[in-house]
């Protein structure tokens, strides 16, 4: 019995000696992680047990906490947009960690398709932004946001109206036939195509990433042909919830506007014009040339500034919160988001209601599932353009009676006020739109490296689009009221299944991915419209009882897209990196034999800066050298512009009764049109130096598309009109340069400073009957010149008094617009102006873009200024279009020939001659440098804080479109080319950000 006893009590002791052992080897660690720069804590940043598949989440205040194996275990930390940063842990319990967001940092996660890599281990061209560079600007999308920080993407804004969108080009232009669309970029969000940008509220981006060369997007294939842009939300994150608030509200005024002539300028431009025609002499000879009414405003000095009544201050106010937390396996984040624009012009106004919940929940350790969803509601009143009408109306008379109401006609009644739209009932104009999408996923780590995602998402658009003007308004002067609607759904589905393998195996690291993918879009659409309106109020909500003209009519398309894709990255040893891709695409939009294509890329990467002879020298601490070359297609074309369809005729046989009846539509189908493919070869140049001081960037690459879809225009002797082919080609070369500089880097002061450049060479490089010579100025395409180019007479000056007798071999008088005599029927001068004078002015397209973001931080100050400049466009303005010689009109202030001011900007006012050549005074060499930003803010300290549980706060005041310079254009913002419908605003808000 004493002996049992004794060994019952050894095996206590050694039971208890064991786990004490295991206590002593398996304990817990804990932490913060914050921002190397701001010290900010980083909510969400992931810390790994490196090894294994055991991790945990930083709260909301940056703390981690996370059992070790012992004292060996080393800590992998990571956070988007961050540098990776591996710690052993040794003894320790308690450790402080800085994350380093320099973009030079080679650890950097980037998001690329369909996965994530450290930026070292890039071969592609991709720029990655963290989310807290887009709402340093005050932007309705996040587009806008973005311009001025990724080089070889061109973005502008040439509209002013509220909630307005900005237009993005990567490396140029590709397609001739639609340029509109068939060179649009791919937008993925959290995995899911389809995604409208004016849905996303930029305070949900955790980061972006654009890929650029085909290597980098071969991976999605015919839908990544003009670049992608991939945006990765925010997630929940373990620990205690976190709750922010983010808001900003402001004024805007219109940014700059080009003055119209004043009520005396016209009246001497309207006299100078009927002096020139031999009618007026004096101010005695006013009765031939003016009205009654007209000479009374003149008497009385009744003048009228159209433009100045119509623009209006605008406000722009924005809210939102989110809210982030969960546990190790359960990890939500949600918000809730309200936009408001008031734009310049009354009736103007845009709202959007969005909100975002996001769901990953772990099962056990080998499932993980998840959602992400997206709603925006957005209630847009559009503003029909009163400027056309404002910029040419008469400024003479009183635009309003002694009661205050707007007097529709001022001088005559071929002339209405412009003003009267904004009246109620004269017009309404108002879009609404629900869009939802969703992605669900499945994530299985069956075996170690191993992983297989299934994802479903969908995009569900409906839009309701109502117009209705009154009697008494710009569009029905006078005559019947008219009412439409149009509804449009758009039902968006993708499947996608992602295999994904790694393995390392000494020097050698594999990762292979496998990709299957469906996307299927079907779009419906009706619309109904009448006239006359017995109750204008009831607007377009009751058009049968409406007694003239009703229409109505529907439609439908469909198509899907089966894509089979695979990618192999290699890495030996860290130093030398291989990319092979490869996809398959079958669209049903192309006929049989000609749905399937394969899109190949290879891309590689040496990483000279890790080789043994580099350890040496102290200049790089980073340089890698990358080559790739890749396909990519389009298929631009609609659905079903494969086929003949058929068009709708009225038909009689005796002249009095119609019935109906149908013909070839004049664009017939063709069953034999391909893809367009674009092979494109980057070259690029990662470095940094003087131990990360200066980082940077330098890509060139050269693309070239080939098998274009184009519209061809068919003998009229065919009987019908166009059929789209794959005909011609067009190239598209240039250098991209990212440049980041940490100024000055002390305690308290720090400045860091990222320049962008781009320069971009497009041109057409074939076409089938060689150049195209279009009647419109805007659309001739021409061998070896860019797809955007204008082709029109050029403009030498105006025909002096001195220069009469040279004036009259052109039918020409002093006076007149003065034309260069390029080239006749022989190919010289032949004393005539013909089409065969016609030549390139310019392209529309610049020949580089550019950018140059600082960031300042002092204390708890921080100052961000961006400047951006687009260099070597041409345009060809609206506002020097407004110019009508015989002054029946008003127009633009401009600088015009008289006998006593003989200039050479604008021809003589003359009531009998032709007013032709007009688009010869419009173009304009349109290079700009434009401070686009400037936002000072101020974190508060925590100090004051603190006792209100409140963790961070700032405050800041921004202003947009602020300045800028154009050498030839001081009218009006050049960013919008003269458009003189759609004003740019400039923007001035204060903010407040807030994290509890």
């Amino acid at each position: 019995m004493k002996n049992k006893t004794t060994l019952v009590y050894l095996f206590i002791v050694l039971l208890l000696g064991s786990y004490a052992h295991v206590m002593a080897q398996q304990r817990t660690v804990t932490g913060k992680i914050i921002d190397q720069a701001t010290k900010q804590p980083l909510p969400g940043a992931t810390v790994n047990i490196k090894g294994t598949s055991q991790g945990a989440a930083a709260n909301a205040s940056g703390v981690f906490s996370i059992p070790v194996p012992g004292d060996n275990a080393v800590l992998v930390v990571t956070y988007i947009g961050y540098g990776t940063q591996e710690i052993a842990v040794g003894k320790q319990t308690e450790l402080n960690i800085a994350l380093s967001n320099a973009i030079s940092n080679v650890n950097e996660i980037v998001v690329i398709g369909y996965g994530q890599v450290k930026k070292r281990d890039l071969t592609g061209a991709v720029v990655s932004i963290k989310g807290d560079e887009t709402v340093k600007v005050p932007a309705s999308n996040t587009i806008e946001a973005l311009q001025g920080k990724i080089p070889g993407a061109d973005i502008y804004r040439d509209n002013g109206y509220a909630g307005g969108q900005s237009n993005i080009r990567i490396r140029g232009t590709r397609s001739i036939g639609n340029p509109a669309s068939s060179n649009n970029v791919l937008y993925i969000v959290d995995g899911v195509q389809g995604v409208s940008m004016s849905d996303i509220d930029p305070n949900d981006i955790q980061s972006v990433d654009v890929l650029k060369d085909a290597s980098s997007t071969a991976i999605y294939g015919s839908r990544g042909a003009n670049g992608v842009i991939i945006i990765t939300t925010k997630r929940g994150t373990t620990g205690k919830p976190k709750l922010t608030f983010s808001s900003y509200a402001g004024v805007s005024d219109v940014s700059k506007y080009g003055r119209m002539q004043s009520g005396p300028e016209y009246v001497a431009f309207k006299r100078e014009a009927y002096r020139a025609a031999g009618t007026w002499n004096s101010v005695a000879d006013d009765p031939l040339i003016f009205n009654q009414k007209e000479l009374n405003a003149i008497r009385n000095q009744q003048y009228i500034n159209y433009p100045d009544l119509i623009l209006h201050h605008g406000t722009q106010q924005n809210y939102q919160v989110g809210v982030s937390g969960g546990t190790d396996k359960t990890k939500i984040y949600f918000s809730a988001g309200y936009y408001r624009e008031k734009g310049i012009l009354a009736g103007d106004d845009y709202k959007r209601y969005t909100a975002r919940f996001n769901l990953d929940q772990t099962i056990n350790s080998w499932l993980k599932v998840g959602i992400s969803s997206q709603y925006a509601n957005i209630n847009n009143n559009i503003r029909r353009d009163p400027f056309n009408a404002a910029s040419k109306a008469i400024p003479l008379g009183l635009p309003y009676d002694s009661a205050g109401n707007v007097v529709m006609y001022t001088v005559d009644r071929l002339q209405i006020n412009p003003l009267v739209d904004e009246q109620p009932g004269s017009w309404a104009a108002n879009t609404k739109t629900n869009r939802f999408s969703g992605a669900a996923y499945a994530d299985i780590t069956p075996l170690k490296g191993l992983d297989i995602r299934s994802t479903f998402s969908t995009t569900q658009w409906s839009s309701v689009a109502g117009q209705f003007y009154g009697k008494n308004s710009i569009n029905g002067n006078g005559a019947n009221s008219q009412a439409s609607v149009t509804n449009t759904q758009s039902n968006f589905i993708s499947w996608e299944n992602i295999i994904t393998y790694n393995r390392e195996i000494q020097d050698h690291a594999f990762t292979v991915t496998g990709v299957t993918s469906y996307i299927q879009n079907i779009g419906t659409g009706s619309y109904a419209f009448a006239k006359n309106q017995t109750f204008p109020s009831q607007l377009w909500y009751n058009l049968a009882g409406a007694t003239q003209s009703p229409g109505y009519g529907s439609n439908y398309n469909k198509y899907a897209l089966l894509s089979f894709t695979g990618r192999i990255n290699y890495s030996y040893q860290g130093r030398y990196l291989l990319t092979l891709t490869g996809r398959s695409d079958g669209s049903s939009k192309l006929g049989p034999g000609n749905k399937w294509a394969f899109f190949p890329s290879v891309a590689g990467a040496w990483r000279v800066s890790d080789e043994n002879f580099m350890k040496k020298q102290h200049l790089f601490s980073e340089l890698k050298l990358r080559v790739g070359y890749g396909i990519s297609g389009n298929d631009v074309i609609a659905p079903y512009a494969t086929q003949n369809t058929l068009t709708q005729i009225k038909f009689s046989y005796d002249d009095t009764n119609l019935a109906p009846a149908y013909t070839i539509n004049p664009s017939i189908g063709n069953s034999d049109l391909k893809w367009e493919l674009t092979a494109t070869t980057n070259i690029g140049v990662d470095f940094s130096l003087l131990k990360d001081r200066i980082s940077g960037t330098v890509d060139y690459y050269d693309a070239r598309t080939y098998n274009l879809i184009f519209p061809y225009t068919m003998p009229s002797s065919t009987g019908v009109s166009t059929i789209s082919r794959n005909i011609g080609k067009t190239s598209n070369r240039g250098v991209e340069v990212s440049l980041t500089t940490n100024n000055i880097v002390s305690r308290n002061f720090h400045w860091t400073s990222t320049i962008s450049y781009a320069h971009n060479k497009e041109k057409i490089t074939e076409l089938p009957n060689g150049n195209v010579i279009d009647n419109d100025y805007r659309k001739s395409l021409i061998l070896g010149q860019s797809p955007t180019i204008y082709y029109d007479y050029k403009k030498l000056g105006v025909w002096q008094t001195s220069e009469a007798a040279q004036a009259a071999q052109y039918d020409a008088l002093p006076g007149d617009i003065k034309l260069a005599d390029i080239s006749g029927p022989d190919g010289k001068p032949d004393g005539k102006i013909t089409a065969a004078d016609r030549t390139i002015i310019g392209t529309r397209v610049p020949k580089w873009t550019g950018g140059f973001n600082n960031n300042f931080t002092y204390g708890n100050f921080d100052l961000n200024i961006l400047f951006i400049a687009r260099v070597g466009q041409w345009m060809s303005s609206d506002y020097y279009a407004k110019y009508v010689r015989n002054g029946s009109q008003n127009g633009s202030a401009v600088d015009y020939w008289t006998p006593e001011n003989p200039t050479n900007a604008y021809p003589r006012p003359n009531a009998t001659r032709s007013s032709s050549n007009i688009t010869t005074l419009t173009e304009y060499e349109n290079s700009y440098v434009k401070l686009r930003n400037v936002t000072l803010g101020y974190n508060v300290p925590k100090s004051f804080i603190s006792r209100a549980k409140i963790e961070h706060v700032r405050i800041y005041v921004s202003g947009k479109n602020l300045w800028f310079y154009s050498s030839n254009n001081k009218d009006f913002d050049p960013e919008s080319e003269g458009i003189i419908d759609q004003p740019l605003s400039k923007l001035f808000v204060a903010g407040l950000n807030v994290t509890f």
